[in-house]
């Protein structure tokens, strides 16, 4: 594997940087949030109508 050469290693860190500075962190914790919570309702829905199925 080659190294890199120092204006690859500074267009890497600007990259970074900019994309590190354009994420809003608050919604990516909603986002995770929402995600866990739609999931376990989803599963626990699916788990219910299992058991309905299995009485009949």
């Amino acid at each position: 594997m080659r190294s890199l050469s120092n204006v690859q290693l500074g267009t890497l860190g600007g990259t970074v940087c900019s994309v590190w500075n354009s994420f809003d962190w608050s919604n990516l914790a909603h986002t995770a949030l929402m995600a866990v919570i739609g999931a376990s309702v989803s599963y626990l829905t699916s788990r219910l109508l299992q058991g309905r199925r299995r009485r009949r």
